[in-house]
């Protein structure tokens, strides 16, 4: 898997259009790397993109195209016609990492409100999620995909995972940047052979109103990143790529804007930090998730630490 990845959540306020646009020129400036999933509504068009690629002579096993299984395909009968759709609108044979985008089977439509709540709206069922997860390996079996992974999970949900797969997770992709590192998921998921993808590696800066809260913290504009980049003459994006990179997470950070794109490859392919960067970026951690999931609560009265077992048992 390429060591950084162009994320394609363009959220509300970026078109397909540009996404895919988007897409190209990474492709053609070194990016090789592209997350995808069904819900951001614009595969068809990264598919479009994907065939320009080819046209200009990238070939399929130089490329790592990721896809994800939304929410509301979580049943036995969704999750082999789910891959095919995004197999057929990406244009693709195959996949080479298809994941659980969320661990609920909490169906919330694009775009809605943080206080949505879905009527069907149900916990983490272990039992459940195996026979999702029997059909991610299904699909393995069938060769749709190369590998499978998870995404948004916590260490009590992995450990049940791992203790009943007959496939394990190959990657988990959890929010990672400077202000949440998540040093005990990170371990874990490296200490049991989980590649750790990161989303949001420069603290969201784009991400939806609806993601907003007072105590979010602002990564780019920390003083220990702004001085790291100003010593080094780089902007504190490129610290927070080069340390996810250093760090031995995978991020996938989104733009359309060229400029920014660039930067961000070119900071993955950088000069390597310091011990003494690395560490002083390591004690800034403010645990502050910033994509905190709201809409997939699923009974009143529950806050959004509730999805995230922050008390070690998975909350039902």
């Amino acid at each position: 898997m390429p060591a950084i990845g162009l994320g394609t959540f363009g959220s509300d306020h970026v078109s397909a259009d540009q996404v895919a646009a988007a897409v190209e020129d990474a492709l053609a400036i070194g990016y090789r790397h592209i997350d995808c999933a069904s819900v951001y509504g614009n595969e068809a068009r990264i598919g479009e993109a994907l065939a320009a690629a080819r046209r200009f002579g990238l070939r399929r096993d130089e490329l790592w195209i990721v896809s994800k299984l939304w929410n509301d395909k979580h049943s036995e009968s969704d999750v082999i016609p789910s891959c095919r759709q995004s197999l057929a609108d990406l244009g693709l044979e195959f996949l080479d990492m298809y994941l659980v985008h969320w661990p609920f089977p909490n169906f919330h439509p694009p775009g809605c409100a943080v206080n949505s709540r879905s009527p069907e709206a149900r916990p983490y069922i272990h039992e459940n999620f195996m026979r999702t997860w029997r059909q991610m390996e299904k699909l393995v079996d069938l060769e749709l995909t190369r590998h499978i992974g998870t995404s948004n999970m916590t260490v009590p949900k992995l450990r049940l995972l791992l203790r009943d797969a007959r496939i394990p997770p190959a990657v988990n992709e959890m929010e990672l940047h400077p202000h949440f590192q998540q040093p005990e998921l990170f371990d874990f998921v490296r200490a049991n052979g989980i590649e750790p993808v990161g989303y949001s590696p420069l603290g969201s800066p784009g991400r939806p109103e609806r993601d907003r809260t007072p105590g979010d913290t602002v990564d780019l504009e920390d003083p220990v990143m702004v001085d790291i980049a100003r010593r080094l003459g780089v902007h504190p994006a490129w610290v927070a790529i080069r340390w996810a990179v250093q760090r031995g997470q995978t991020p996938i950070p989104f733009s359309t804007n060229p400029r920014n794109y660039r930067a961000n490859l070119a900071a993955a392919a950088g000069q390597p930090l310091s011990h003494a960067d690395m560490a002083a970026i390591a004690g800034i951690d403010r645990n502050c998730r910033l994509i905190k999931g709201q809409v997939f609560l699923w009974k009143q009265g529950q806050t959004w630490e509730d999805l995230w077992d922050l008390d070690g048992a998975i909350e039902q």
